[in-house]
């Protein structure tokens, strides 16, 4: 292959690294009105009366909106495919707030000083309700988050609202309890991650305007533009066709923009006044009032013979979702169904969920959307396992891990297809020489552990989200290639562009890649759940070999010779048994030549039967001080399987970027609530996420596997390099301390005070 496996230079590169305007605000319309947004101070209130007399007659302000002025319709911010599996519990406004941060007024003004300076003077008048803070106590709290009549929902996800629960299931492997009772020895853990947040650089963010012909145009920096269309119009109750979405560039994601936190008020704004409108949350409103993980708490447990062989595993998941439903569902899902696949010899397993409301922001995606917070658990307790019977964690794992060709019956009975989890690991334990260091070292006043973890995700969701791609030949003997994924960073552009120009076998600088417009691009569900790469990518695949044929087929003509005679090297198409021949640029410009030729267009989608799951096995090595409880991570080598490696700069770019979120998930993040709902950690000098001087020594590698039913064998590699540092961390530190610290982050304090915290 020529193209692929290959360290390409991103195609955005140039542009980013030279401070070129290509980020939303920068493509703002000059004369935007500014939107600001009142939020609520309080949890949980009725809003009785809202004064804005004195607020209007501020010189510059245009307008302000309230729950009396939005449509009545119920919606979900939840960019998923139609039917959603969330809740339609939100509106534009409403006069119940739920959360601390809520939104209770838009002011738009004609800029920010002026639009903040109103917004001190609306008077607001609230009943005040007592909130549900506590999600361990929220399943029957005389507090109920939602009773409101006009409550909806699209699909059966098991949901009481007036008992708080979102979203209840559960998945039964063979009979768990017999099987518990013949195992020699039986654990039960219980082990709780944090709400966690995105903190990517660029805040939300969205303008909108109306075009020419009356249509109401937003640019947002999202990860789901023809989502955001459909929220857009449910929101709004005007129909799609009146509607464009534009992306831009995006300064990060990391699923944080898989909802569409901010576009509705832009939207609202520009379609009742007619003006361009623009909002841009600060970063204390990213953190207070968008959306962060999912705060779990799971129940773990394991059932094993002395040998060290696992016979049974029960867990029960207690998920938060917050003041609204998106997400819920979903996320709670992937931490049993992508966790427990792992020890896939097991006899019997049972996998139950509950995800509750409560008056805390709302929760959302994040890489690893579920399966990092499972697998923290599942994982952990695999280590505790290994521990109590005195066998090494890496051995107890290669006795009882998931292998190729083998169905799956806690991951939906797939069949795994490829699977090179067993060469991560021992690579893995190569990289760090494992098998010549014990799990603790004294190095007099520090303590060293070693700590291990595997990891799976999937690639897409089957049978679910679909893309789409369009590819043309230009005249000269260039592509462009139409997609409808969004390059949040990662590089898909180039990935996609580099998929193509293998098919084509020409060089990728020949392949044009056009960035997403509603109006203009193919479908795609958008970039989320490691779709993009794998989904995205085989529609590239067939779209490529349909315009090749065209080629073929169009040359035949112009050469007046059979189609079979002739072939296409990227660069010539031969017709040798004719002695025939043209260049590529030659044939591009006559196609191009009115009755001469034809203009070739080839389009191509795909949805995928299944979702292969990349695989990853992670190793750490952290020290302790004996005094001050302080950790730090001296080294963490991590192996992944991806199938086969498209780009292996970036590959390597996003593991070592999804390890270092992993350590500040492990080590540092901590989103905490007053007495009264109010978030503690709305900056990052409350809110901790680990430097390049807090993660230590990264290194990484990579074992291929080849997965037939993906792009050049390719499976996705996005989320699932999030999943180990938090379980292999928590090892080490308990092989150096003696304690295992079973709830998210781990401290000094409580390395120090040796217990577990909430």
């Amino acid at each position: 292959m020529k193209q692929i496996n290959k360290p390409t230079v991103k195609k955005d590169a140039y542009a980013l690294l030279s401070g070129q305007p290509v980020f939303t605000e920068d493509l703002a319309l000059k004369d935007c009105l500014v939107i600001k947004i009142l939020r609520s101070p309080h949890a949980y209130a009725k809003i009785l009366n809202i004064d804005t007399t004195i607020a209007m007659r501020i010189p510059g302000v245009e307008a302000i909106f309230t729950y009396k002025d939005v449509p009545s319709s119920r919606f979900t911010l939840a960019g998923q495919t139609y039917p959603e599996p969330s809740p339609y519990d939100r509106k534009i406004l409403d006069q119940i707030v739920r959360y601390v941060g809520d939104e209770v007024a838009l002011v738009v003004a004609c800029n920010e000083e002026t639009a903040l300076k109103a917004m001190k003077l609306i008077k607001v008048e609230y009943e005040v309700y007592e909130p549900l803070l506590d999600f361990r106590k929220a399943i029957d709290n005389k507090i109920i988050v939602h009773n409101e009549d006009d409550y909806k929902l699209l699909c059966e996800i098991g949901n009481e609202r007036l008992r708080n629960i979102c979203s209840h299931d559960v998945t039964i492997y063979n009979d768990v309890d017999e099987i518990m009772r013949t195992c020699d020895i039986v654990l039960t853990r219980t082990y709780h991650t944090k709400a966690n947040a995105q903190a990517m650089m660029e805040t939300m963010r969205s303008f909108a305007y109306i075009d020419t012909y009356g249509r109401l145009s937003c640019v947002s920096s999202t990860q789901v533009p023809f989502h955001i269309r459909r929220i857009l119009s449910n929101a709004l109750e005007i129909p799609k066709s009146k509607i464009r979405v534009i992306k831009p560039r995006i300064g990060g994601g990391f699923g944080a923009k898989q909802t569409g936190c901010c576009e509705i008020f832009a939207a609202f704004v520009t379609w009742k006044l007619k003006k361009p409108s623009k909002i841009i949350y600060s970063r204390e409103e990213t953190f207070t009032a968008s959306n962060s993980r999912h705060e779990m708490q799971m129940q773990v447990t394991i059932g094993a013979s002395k040998d060290g062989i696992i016979q049974a595993i029960d867990l029960y998941t207690l998920s938060n979702t917050g003041a609204y439903g998106e997400h819920g569902s979903t996320t709670v899902g992937l931490s049993g169904h992508k966790s427990l696949p792992l020890y896939n010899h097991i006899k019997a397993a049972r996998f139950s969920c509950d995800v509750v409301y409560t008056n805390t922001m709302t929760a959302g995606a994040y890489r690893g959307y579920g399966a990092t917070q499972g697998q923290f658990a599942v994982e952990s307790i695999v280590n505790e396992l290994a521990d109590e019977l005195g066998i090494d964690p890496c051995e107890l794992r290669f006795k009882n891990m998931v292998k190729e060709n083998e169905t799956m019956p806690m991951y939906y009975n797939e069949f795994l297809n490829s699977c090179a989890l067993d060469r991560c690991l021992a690579k893995a334990m190569e990289m760090i020489d494992y098998k010549n260091k014990p799990l603790r070292v004294d190095l007099g006043d520090k303590v060293r552990g070693l700590g291990v973890a595997i990891s799976m995700q999937g690639s897409g969701i089957a049978n679910v989200d679909i893309a789409a791609v369009e590819i043309k030949l230009q005249d000269d003997g260039f592509y462009t290639l139409a997609i409808g994924a969004t390059d949040m960073g990662t590089g898909c552009d180039t990935v996609l562009a580099q998929m193509a120009a293998e098919c084509l076998e020409c060089d990728v600088d020949q392949i044009v890649t056009q960035g997403v417009d509603t109006d203009f691009s193919p479908y795609d569900t958008g970039s989320y759940a490691s779709a993009t790469t794998y989904v995205t990518g085989m529609s590239v695949v067939k779209a490529c070999n349909l315009l090749k044929h065209q080629i073929i087929d169009e040359a035949s003509v112009l050469l007046n010779v059979e189609p079979e005679h002739i072939s296409f090297d990227g660069k010539m198409i031969i017709a040798i048994e004719d002695d025939k021949a043209i260049s590529l640029q030659e044939f591009a410009n006559r196609c191009f030549a009115g009755g001469k030729g034809k203009v070739l267009i080839a389009s191509a989608s795909h949805v995928s039967p299944t979702s292969p799951p990349p695989f990853m096995a992670g190793i750490a090595e952290v020290d302790v001080d004996k005094l001050t409880g302080k950790i730090s991570v001296n080294d963490y080598v991590a192996v992944v399987d991806c199938g086969t490696v498209i780009n292996t700069n970036l590959a390597r770019i996003q593991t070592e970027g999804g390890i270092a979120q992993g350590i500040g998930m492990a080590l540092f993040e901590d989103i905490s609530y007053t007495p009264k709902g109010m978030m503690r950690n709305n900056s990052f000098m409350q809110y901790k996420i680990p430097t390049r001087l807090d993660v230590g020594s990264i290194r990484v590698a990579f074992e291929s596997s080849y997965e037939d039913n993906g792009p050049f064998g390719a499976k996705s590699i996005g989320e699932v390099v999030i999943n180990t540092p938090s379980p292999a961390i928590a090892s080490a530190v308990a092989h150096a301390t003696g304690t295992y610290i079973r709830t998210l982050p781990i401290t000094p304090q409580k390395v120090l005070l040796q217990k577990d915290e909430d």
